[in-house]
């Protein structure tokens, strides 16, 4: 087959791939796709308070109990990574071998 006879094909597929996303973005799942993109340059907690209260629940006391569980396993995590880095140089630290002294 010649190039020439693909160029059409290759064509009217694109357009076609195009215009489908183009209707299929624009609907529910185009939407929720946006919200989801959206939610990358937030905050954490201020993402997680504004869904709450968005779906209506959640009190000002239980987002300040959440927050604060975060934070207690924020700085579990960070110990635990202090404690892996020790033993991680402790296992890389070359060590003399323990050599016998000299024979007399």
């Amino acid at each position: 087959m010649y190039v020439n006879e693909w160029a059409p094909v290759v064509g009217i597929g694109t357009i076609a791939v195009s215009a489908g996303a183009a209707i299929v973005l624009r609907g529910p799942i185009g939407k929720a796709l946006a919200q989801w993109i959206g939610g990358w340059s937030h905050n954490e907690s201020k993402w997680i308070e504004a869904k709450m209260q968005a779906s209506g629940g959640g009190s000002s006391a239980e987002v300040e109990q959440l927050r604060s569980e975060v934070d207690e396993l924020r700085g579990q995590v960070a110990e635990v990574h202090e404690r892996l880095d020790f033993a991680e140089r402790m296992l890389a630290k070359s060590r003399e071998p323990e050599r016998l002294p000299p024979a007399r």
